[in-house]
């Protein structure tokens, strides 16, 4: 237990400071602005440029020769796509931000994440990543105001869950902690004991036996579901970002599944069958909503996501089907 407390300990404190940064930058430079660009280290490594651009794009990477995403997605965007997160009807009202969201991109753009590509590519991932969250995360209906996509980030974790989710065939590896309830929390919600223990031990933080933490730090919340975009579920599948980005390449049993590079594919990887191969699933239309949304209020357009078969994945086989037993991470 010491052991888990000084890990713990240790990764706070580096998105505390993190965030410490930002905030200060917020009393010298106001609301919209973050710490000033540094000039770019640039190195050639074998014949690869490779870049380091300080506190958001930190360690040599080719994408950090790249644009940021606070270059191209600043506060008044995040603002007008979470427009009702602070409403007093909202459930986490004064707890998403944009900062936390910056604070948690940092540690994966030098991986590619809204980095890979050019500016309108970085653009197209930051609005489909967050067209999850927002669909995931939303307290929206028919004639809220606003319209229904105005609600993103209206909740931080499950309000009335109706199980623990804990799933007992994983106690040697993650077991359960007596009295804790792995019910959705976080901005692509986490459900059941091994979802948490494997995400905790990704980002290095007990959240197997501190589960709130994701809904106390909407640092740590964005982290873990950025990680998820940017991790396969499986080895030797593709993650939500290959498939996005272009990384990932169709074998011909792909193709026969129906499965291609896109949006599409990006709830397939998160979701499986839960929302596609389904036709006309009402949960898949509205992540598929939502992401549209955000790329007209970010001045992409929604002309620039795609045909119907590159956004939706209501003909493809799931990569992973699902077992009679739940093994989602985020719920439908």
């Amino acid at each position: 237990m010491i052991n888990m407390d000084h890990q713990l300990k240790w990764r706070m404190v580096i998105l505390s400071t993190m965030a410490i940064i930002l905030a200060a930058a917020n009393l010298v430079h106001g609301d919209d602005e973050l710490p000033a660009a540094v000039k770019p280290i640039v190195k050639i490594v074998k014949g690869k440029k490779l870049c380091d651009k300080g506190w958001e794009c930190k360690g040599l990477s080719e994408y950090c020769c790249n644009s940021t995403i606070s270059d191209h997605f600043q506060t008044y965007q995040f603002e007008n796509l979470f427009s009702k997160r602070n409403t007093p009807v909202a459930h986490a009202a004064g707890f998403w931000d944009y900062h936390s969201f910056i604070t948690a991109s940092a540690l994966y753009q030098p991986h590619g994440f809204g980095t890979t590509g050019e500016k309108q590519t970085g653009m197209k991932e930051v609005a489909a990543f967050l067209g999850h969250v927002g669909s995931k995360t939303s307290c929206g209906y028919g004639v809220a105001t606003g319209g229904p996509l105005a609600w993103g980030l209206c909740y931080n974790k499950e309000m009335s869950p109706s199980q623990t989710y804990c799933d007992d065939t994983f106690k040697y590896t993650y077991p359960c902690t007596p009295g804790v309830s792995y019910h959705g929390r976080g901005a692509l919600p986490l459900y059941w004991n091994y979802n948490y223990g494997e995400t905790g031990d990704a980002l290095k933080v007990d959240i197997l036996h501190h589960p709130e933490y994701l809904e106390n730090n909407a640092t740590l919340a964005f982290q873990a579901a950025i990680w998820r975009w940017m991790t396969p579920v499986k080895k030797h599948q593709p993650s939500a970002h290959d498939v996005f980005v272009g990384k990932w390449k169709p074998t011909k049993n792909d193709t026969l599944a129906k499965r291609v590079p896109g949006f599409g594919a990006t709830m397939n990887v998160l979701y499986g069958d839960q929302v596609c191969g389904k036709d006309d699933d009402e949960s898949m239309n509205n992540i598929v909503s939502h992401y549209l949304y955000y790329l007209d209020l970010m001045g992409v357009g929604r002309e620039e996501a795609g045909p119907h078969e590159v956004l939706s994945c209501s003909e493809q086989k799931a990569f992973n089907p699902s077992s009679p037993a739940s093994s989602s991470s985020s719920s439908s």
